[in-house]
C-alpha cells in the first residue's frame, strides 16, 4: 500500500469515528464539511438507512416486549472488526431496560474454577428482553485458546459442551442469533495504525491486541474450527464481512431484524397532562455557587 493510499484510508477512519458523533445531527451544515461532495452524499446515504433501521429496531423491542420474546445476539470477531461499532448503533436509541450489553472482563480467580458457562448464565434474559453479548462463552475457542489460557482438555470439553449448552436455550424459549465480523489482514493492520496514531483510541489497544496481531493465523484456525464445530441448526453462525464498517453496520442490522417476525405493536395515544398551579409556589432561585461554569 502506497504512503498516500495509507493516509486516505486513515484519514477515511478516523472521519468514521467522528460520524458517531454527527449521526446524532445529521441536519447541522458542519457535518462533512471537510469532505467532498460525492463522500458527503455518501455518509447522508448512510446515515438515512441507519436511521430508517433504527426506527424498525424501536418496533422490534416494542414486539419483544409485547410478546415476551426472549433473545440473545452474540458479536465475535477479531480485534478492531467492528462489533463494539455496530452494538452502538443497535443500542443508540433502544431502551436499556429492555436492551442491554454484557461484555464481560476477563474471569477472576473465583470464576475460573466454575462450570465454564456459569458466569455467562447470569446474564441470560428474561421475558421480553434482549441481550447482546460484546464477546461470549467463544472466548474459550478463540483468545483462550490461541494465548493458552485453557488446555486441550478445556478446550474440547467446551466443544462437547457448547451444542449442547446452546441447545437448552433455545429449548428454554430463547432465540440465539451468532455473529462472525470478518476483517482482512490489511484491513485490521489499518485499524490497528489508526488506533495507535489516534490518541482518542490508543485506549482500544492493549498488549493483547497486539499479540493477537502476530497471531493472525492461530486465530484464523481457532476461528474455522470454531464455526465448523458449532455451527447448529438451533443456533446458527453469520457471517458479516466487516472491511467495510459503515455497510457492515447496517448489513448486520437488516440481517439481525430479518432474524425476527415482528411486527408493529399500536401504543395508545399520548395526550400530554396539563400542569398544575398552585398560586403559594414560587420556584427558589438556584445559589450560583451550586451552578456549574459556563464554560461554552
Amino acid at each position: 500500500m502506497s504512503e498516500e493510499e495509507l493516509m486516505r484510508r486513515l484519514r477515511g477512519d478516523l472521519l468514521d469515528s467522528y460520524d458517531e458523533e454527527l449521526e446524532m445531527a445529521l441536519d447541522d451544515p458542519s457535518a462533512g464539511e471537510y469532505a467532498g461532495d460525492g463522500e458527503r452524499a455518501a455518509r447522508r446515504r448512510y446515515f438515512r438507512e441507519l436511521f430508517h433501521l433504527q426506527g424498525e429496531l424501536v418496533k422490534l423491542q416494542d414486539w419483544v416486549v409485547h410478546t415476551g420474546h426472549k433473545v440473545v445476539i452474540i458479536f465475535e470477531g477479531r480485534d478492531a472488526a467492528g462489533k463494539g461499532g455496530v452494538i452502538k448503533r443497535i443500542t443508540q436509541r433502544l431502551n436499556p431496560r429492555v436492551c442491554r450489553v454484557a461484555a464481560l472482563p476477563a474471569p477472576s480467580n473465583r470464576e475460573k474454577t466454575q462450570w465454564y458457562f456459569q458466569r455467562y448464565v447470569a446474564h441470560l434474559p428474561a421475558a421480553g428482553e434482549v441481550v447482546l453479548f460484546d464477546r461470549s462463552w467463544y472466548n474459550r475457542a478463540g483468545v483462550e485458546r490461541v494465548m493458552g489460557f485453557c488446555s486441550d482438555d478445556e478446550l474440547e470439553e467446551f466443544f462437547r459442551s457448547v451444542p449442547e449448552f446452546e441447545k437448552m436455550l433455545a429449548r428454554s424459549g430463547i432465540q440465539l442469533i451468532k455473529y462472525w465480523f470478518s476483517i482482512s489482514d490489511e484491513e485490521q493492520n489499518l485499524r490497528f495504525l489508526g488506533r495507535i496514531h489516534d490518541p482518542l483510541k490508543q485506549w482500544k489497544l492493549s498488549p493483547m491486541d497486539l499479540e493477537s496481531r502476530r497471531r493472525w493465523e492461530d486465530y484464523t484456525k481457532a476461528k474455522e474450527e470454531m464455526l465448523e464445530r458449532t455451527h447448529i441448526a438451533e443456533a446458527p453462525w453469520w457471517v458479516v464481512p466487516a472491511d467495510d464498517k459503515k455497510t457492515a453496520r447496517l448489513n448486520c442490522i437488516a440481517h439481525l431484524l430479518a432474524c425476527m417476525p415482528y411486527q408493529e405493536v399500536l401504543r395508545p395515544e399520548v395526550v400530554l397532562p396539563p400542569r398544575v398551579r398552585r398560586d403559594d409556589y414560587m420556584r427558589q432561585p438556584t445559589p450560583d455557587t451550586m451552578t456549574i461554569p459556563q464554560v461554552y
